[in-house]
């Protein structure tokens, strides 16, 4: 009796584990546990392939209980009856839908219930009628659309055939027509300027006129510089080349600024650097100027035969308050280019330009200093470009 005592002890503990593992495999699969459910029936309207008693019922994702039975409908050949047992605070409502769903590497079907919008209300009485096709898998699916696709095919097969000999014809037509077409498609990149370079821009900016001596005398009044007026041709960035000279190395050259407002920028500077504490100013609301300097560009390009030059000319006409002209002049200056390029020509200008204020600026400063008689100077002896003096 007494060598017995052990094999029984085994035994037990090895039916003890064993309905241990039945137990947690139960809890695994019923997560929901044992406790009161409420049955729903479903209508399935198509087939269930894979379907069975136990799988899981999903409500939004989250598994609320399993299927307790499947059966087909003795008066409808095309439609599956199931029985549902989910938890009772399941909020399925008479609009919850109803579908089924392929979890996994090998596709196992759940019946998935995702939540309506009725906030009240219960489907216990009613029969939950599952979506058209909540049974196809993704392979039933693509296979159905193949099939369509082959039904589109078959019926417009004779417009298709015909759509594809008409291609074939028209292609043939192109290829006897190439030289044609390449003539105009060149026409239209000519028109359009796509068979042109791409020009990498440089941008560059002029110096100011420096290197005054000391003032003799300060600026009379308050005076202002509107932006200089010009043709279109000079109401440009581009560093400008004289129509004739042949100097591709400017074609990406450019100004700082349009020629006209950059004029005005700098000769605003060199005022500064002549006399800091009388300086001209913008026209601004702010400003009731005594005296205005108007400028008019007449050239700001390079020019020049045989070797280029960078030239400066503008006229400068002095207006007081009243409108009334008190002095004009004409000033140019021009500067050669060491070599044709954008850097070279950049120094021409700045020595022009340099050239011209250190003309400008005097003059202005003696005649508004002078005040009452209008002085009208031309740059050149004998120039007729502005009106002689009174």
């Amino acid at each position: 009796m007494e060598t017995r005592a052990p094999f029984v002890v085994v035994g037990a503990f090895v039916l003890a584990a064993i309905l241990a593992v039945f137990g947690f495999v139960f809890w695994l699969h019923n997560t929901s546990g044992i406790g009161a459910r409420t049955s729903y029936h479903i209508q399935f309207r198509d087939p269930v392939p894979g379907l069975l008693v136990g799988a899981a019922v999903l409500f939004n994702g989250i598994r609320v209980g399993e299927v307790t039975e499947l059966g087909l409908a003795s008066d409808d050949p095309r439609r599956v009856n199931a029985t549902i047992a989910v938890a009772t605070n399941t909020p399925v409502r008479p609009d919850t839908k109803v579908g089924l769903d392929f979890q996994g590497l090998t596709g196992v079907p759940v019946v998935a219930l995702e939540g309506g919008k009725d906030l009240t209300g219960s489907a216990i009485a009613t029969t939950l009628i599952a979506e058209p096709g909540a049974g196809m898998s993704m392979t039933q699916a693509a296979r159905e659309a193949l099939r369509k696709v082959d039904s589109v095919l078959g019926e417009n097969s004779q417009p298709l055939k015909e759509t594809i000999g008409n291609l074939k014809t028209f292609s043939e037509w192109l290829s006897s027509r190439t030289g044609k077409l390449d003539g105009i498609l060149g026409g239209v990149e000519r028109m359009t300027g796509a068979d042109e370079p791409v020009v990498k821009k440089v941008v560059y900016d002029l110096q100011p006129a420096s290197g005054f001596s000391p003032p003799v005398r300060s600026m009379k009044g308050q005076l202002t510089i509107p932006e200089p007026t010009t043709v279109v041709l000079y109401d440009s960035q581009k560093m400008l080349v004289a129509p004739g000279l042949d100097l591709p190395a400017f074609a990406g050259a450019q100004w700082s600024d349009s020629i006209p407002k950059m004029l005005q920028e700098k000769l605003i500077q060199s005022f500064e650097n002549y006399d800091i504490a009388r300086p001209p100013l913008r026209p601004n609301d702010a400003v009731t100027p005594d005296y205005q300097l108007l400028i008019d560009i007449r050239s700001f390009q390079v020019a020049g035969e045989g070797a280029p030059s960078a030239d400066v000319s503008f006229g400068a006409k002095i207006i007081d308050k009243n409108g009334r002209l008190v002095s004009a002049r004409l000033f140019r200056q021009s500067a050669r280019l060491d070599r044709p390029e954008p850097a070279a020509a950049v120094t021409a200008f700045e020595t022009a330009f340099g050239a011209a204020a250190k003309e400008l600026i005097p003059w202005t400063v003696d005649s508004l200093s002078s005040g009452s008689a209008v002085e009208v100077k031309p740059a050149i002896p004998g120039s007729s470009d502005m009106p002689k003096g009174r």
